[in-house]
């Protein structure tokens, strides 16, 4: 199933709560602080008494909910809502979550945040035993898997069928008598728990959406862990103990807003930090420090700080450009960058400067942001990346599941340097993101998941392994990798 990596694409943003008097307006507030996470659709599931209703649609939060009357109709006092970036099936109304899912026991909605990898092979079985799919998602299966589970009591359902999936997850499950939230057994997609003043509970993706709507934080959910709330309030059970925490450190990187907190680490201290130790293991001669906007800015100000040289504001971002989209052909891409970001000529003239950027994915906005600095007059542009070089295939919900055009898996940092047309290109090593983000556990590598940039894979991988070995062999990485054995 490869495909071309373009860029950095978000993952999904997940958010519920329960006990709250017009829960829709709330959920739609918190998916807003979320929206960052997914542009592609949203959806919001409401809860009125004994009923579920769902409202879903393809484009931003705000579009799919333009006409008020759509969100005026989830009427209700519990609701789950989700906004999509697509890591798993196609981008049709049908992906759109949350899932609406209507029994003759009763109704569910599912919202999932992340990548199932064991989906094909548990498709291919539930299909063969007359299992009829509606979506090509992989949030699909736990509901399938669920319904088909010999266990009477409902509760030993959701947990067999939690221990069924593998890979990265972080799920809401709501019924008409409680709302369930699980985090796959390696804690890779994050999940937090609030709650309102009103005492109602809240779950979601990141702490940022508890503080639009005026939650407090509770607390991280844990790796294999399950929450259940009802009107009674919320309870911590588990579903597995086979458990080792293993973050997806690009949360920290690129994905997260830079004011939420992740298992007790703040996203922008962890991004300033990586630009101090960049600084250090990266110095550079330099008359200014200039950050991309807006997820490498922190970076920036701690590499300005650890150096001594002044932060100036070289780039400026439109901040009504949402995102660059996927383009088809090179020259409409640059386009895309153009309309993003512009130099301030009176900043970078005649200037070197230090450019800090978070990551590195296909280096073509790179090879195009130094051009844009050197035509604005900079006399010199050294490329500095406060991340590791991104050289091997996710699984787990980013979007990089083929090395095609990963350019560090093909190229040395000399011939990176070279195709960025920048003085001089350095990257962070694997060692100070582990210490930037500073995780307080023993768990290997610090807590994170790394494998993107050395290949020490925290889990099976299960159906993407005979892929990712074939792809290995073909760049010459395959005793670069480690894959932890099921």
């Amino acid at each position: 199933m490869p495909y071309e990596v373009k860029s950095l694409n978000e993952e999904c943003g997940v958010f519920g709560i329960w006990g709250q008097p017009q829960a829709s307006d709330v959920t739609y507030y918190g998916l807003h602080a979320l929206q960052h996470r997914g542009q592609e659709g949203a959806g919001i599931t409401s809860k009125d008494g004994h009923e579920l209703k769902n409202v879903r649609g393809l484009g931003l939060l705000s579009e799919v909910f333009r006409d008020p009357e759509r969100l005026a109709s989830l009427t209700g006092d519990a609701a789950i809502g989700h906004v999509r970036y697509t890591t798993s099936g196609s981008k049709s109304l049908d992906n759109i979550q949350p899932l609406m899912f209507h029994f003759t026991d009763g109704d569910m909605s599912l919202a999932h945040n992340g990548n199932l990898t064991n989906a094909f092979s548990l498709k291919k079985r539930l299909e063969n035993e007359g299992a009829i799919f509606h979506t090509t998602s992989d949030t699909e299966i736990l509901i399938h898997l669920l319904r088909r589970s010999s266990h009477t009591n409902f509760l030993d359902k959701l947990k067999e069928s939690l221990r069924t999936v593998r890979g990265g997850f972080a799920f809401l499950l709501m019924t008409e008598t409680h709302l369930y939230a699980a985090v796959d057994p390696n804690g890779l997609r994050p999940l937090v728990l609030g709650q309102m003043k009103t005492g109602a509970f809240v779950v979601a993706s990141e702490t940022c959406a508890l503080d639009s709507v005026g939650a407090t934080f509770i607390r991280d959910i844990q790796p294999g862990e399950l929450i259940i709330i009802d009107d009674g309030g919320y309870k911590v059970d588990y579903y597995t103990k086979d458990t080792q925490l293993a973050i997806c450190s690009m949360e920290y990187v690129y994905f997260a807003r830079p004011d939420s907190d992740i298992h007790g680490v703040n996203v922008h201290t962890a991004r300033k930090e990586m630009g101090r130790l960049l600084a250090q293991e990266q110095p550079v001669d330099a008359d200014i420090v200039v950050g991309v906007p807006n997820s490498s800015l922190s970076a920036a100000s701690g590499y300005a700080e650890a150096s001594g040289i002044p932060y100036e504001m070289g780039l400026v971002k439109n901040q009504y450009i949402a995102r660059t989209f996927i383009q088809p052909n090179q020259d409409m891409r640059e386009r895309s960058v153009r309309m993003k970001l512009s130099p301030v000529k009176g900043v970078v003239a005649g200037k070197k400067v230090a450019l800090i950027d978070d990551s590195i994915v296909r280096g073509t906005t790179s090879k195009y942001i130094v051009r844009l600095l050197l035509e604005a007059g900079a006399k010199e542009v050294h490329l500095r990346i406060a991340s590791p070089a991104l050289k091997f295939p996710c699984y787990y919900g980013i979007d990089i599941q083929s090395t095609d055009e990963l350019i560090a898996a093909h190229k040395n940092v000399a011939e990176m340097n070279a195709f960025f047309g920048s003085d001089s290109l350095g990257f962070l090593s694997v060692e100070s993101l582990i210490k930037a983000i500073g995780l307080k556990t023993d768990a290997p590598n610090g807590g994170l998941c790394v494998a993107y940039f050395n290949g020490d894979y925290p889990t099976p991988l299960y159906d993407f392994e005979d892929e990712l070995q074939t792809e290995l062999k073909r760049l010459n990485l395959e005793n670069h990798v480690t894959i932890k054995e099921g």
